[in-house]
């Protein structure tokens, strides 16, 4: 399944002629077709295997400066496609057309499919590490290889696509001593090959360090997010960098660029080359590009698509995203880079006195406020630079911005957590409350 297909398919060609014999002054067809195989694993063995196919279509049309939009799945009636379109941009006012040229530039693909039976081996082998150690253990764990196939094209002239192979895995550990319920997780996300080793000793080490239950520490006192767990601190930095939200004043950094937000150790951008989220352009046809949000903690760009950039005077940053095919393209980002430091996982515990590491939570950040109180799930004390066990019971509240001023430690473990590669990072001044009996 590659990229061919869709530019074989005419229907995009089909829909835009039959929408400006309609009257339409203006049209896009955004397409997309996917294939997932994964590969399920319960209680250590092989559960079932599955292939999923979903192919997606959505035109934008306008007629009289009025959109209408219409979205259909699977086999499609041009005609009446183009037809409910019309009557819905009956129901809208009038809008600024917003669409890109053809830029002429070529796509490549992004991404090697790998087979079921790589899979289920991938699997079978971070099972078996895991249970050499301790048998006991119930793992569960999906496989997968995506194939997502992208096409836009619009009456501009645009006609952009590209397909993206993406192989992801979690994997979850479960340990009963007792009384006592201890669930680990872990996974990766990549665009060639899965480190089944590497998710394993994860999931290892977590369990090493699992093996006592200690008191946990109270009051104030230093919290390591690991790189896992520090996602929770970015979602609401990449809420207050949308340009949607500089435009109608909710974001506390409207007045802040140039200016000093977050500590000067971070450093926040996106890459269009990066990772398995890396991306060619977006859903506007726009080419994606390098964006530094934050240097050295001073802020320095906003995000944004055709239409926010138009109001903001910045032009659009190549971030114009569809939350789902039936939506409008929103600012919205497609990865998110923190530069790492230089120290280990195992460095940074050694720079804690006394202190907590959070591993796996319960709850989040509170939207764009950036407050959070949050159970632990999977936390561990460190006493003298060592951990000395796992903490239950205990909760961790807090603000991300004044969170992200306190980053006193930055390390150089950044791994991918959904689309954003972050690294461990130590915080001090967060509010610790646990049961110390």
């Amino acid at each position: 399944m590659g990229s061919v297909n869709l530019l074989q398919d005419t229907l995009a060609e089909q829909l835009l002629e039959i929408a400006f014999k309609s009257g339409a002054e203006a049209a896009e067809v955004y397409q997309s077709r996917s294939l997932s195989r994964p590969v399920f694993f319960e209680a250590n063995r092989l559960k079932q295997i599955e292939t999923s196919q979903s192919q997606g279509t959505a035109l934008r049309l306008w007629r009289h400066g009025c959109p209408g939009l219409t979205v259909a799945y699977g086999d499609v009636d041009p005609q009446a496609m183009v037809e409910r379109s019309l009557a819905l941009s009956q129901l809208n006012p009038p809008e600024t057309v917003e669409l890109a040229s053809q830029s002429g530039l070529s796509y490549p693909d992004l991404g090697t499919s790998v087979s079921v039976e790589m899979l289920i081996n991938w699997g079978k082998q971070a099972i078996a590490l895991i249970r050499d150690v301790y048998p006991d253990i119930l793992c569960h764990g999906d496989w997968e290889c995506d194939i997502e196939n992208t096409r836009l094209i619009n009456s501009q002239g645009l006609d952009s696509h590209y397909t993206d192979t993406t192989l992801s895995c979690y994997m979850s550990a479960e340990w009963v001593r007792g009384d006592d319920f201890l669930n680990v997780a872990d996974g990766q996300t990549q665009r060639d090959q899965l480190h089944p080793e590497k998710v394993a000793n994860q999931i290892l080490q977590r369990l090493n360090w699992a093996k006592e239950n200690v008191p946990s520490p109270s009051g104030r006192c230093p919290v390591l997010f690991t790189s896992k767990a520090a996602d929770m601190l970015w979602g609401t930095v990449q809420a207050a960098l949308n340009g949607k939200h500089i435009l109608e004043r909710s974001s506390p950094w409207v007045d802040r660029l140039g200016k000093p937000v977050i500590a000067p150790t971070l450093t926040l951008y996106q890459n269009p080359a990066a990772g398995p989220y890396s991306c060619p352009f977006d859903d506007e046809g726009q080419p994606t590009q390098s964006l530094i949000f934050i240097e050295n903690g001073i802020l320095r760009n906003f995000y944004s698509d055709r239409t926010t950039g138009q109001k903001l005077n910045s032009g659009s940053t190549g971030n114009g995203f569809r939350p789902g095919l039936s939506s409008y393209p929103t600012p919205g980002l497609f990865n998110f880079l923190i530069q790492p430091g230089d120290l280990s996982l195992l460095d940074l515990i050694k720079k804690m006195d006394n202190g907590l590491i959070i591993d796996q939570m319960l709850g989040s950040c509170s939207g764009l406020s950036g407050d959070f109180s949050i159970n632990v799930d999977l936390g561990y004390r460190v006493e003298n630079g060592q951990i000395i066990g796992r903490v239950k019971d205990t909760m961790v509240a807090g603000n991300a911005y004044t969170a992200l001023k306190q980053v006193v430690e930055l390390g150089g473990d950044a791994d991918w957590n959904g689309s954003c590669y972050t690294p461990s990072l130590i915080v001090e001044g967060l509010s610790i409350t646990g049961k110390n009996s």
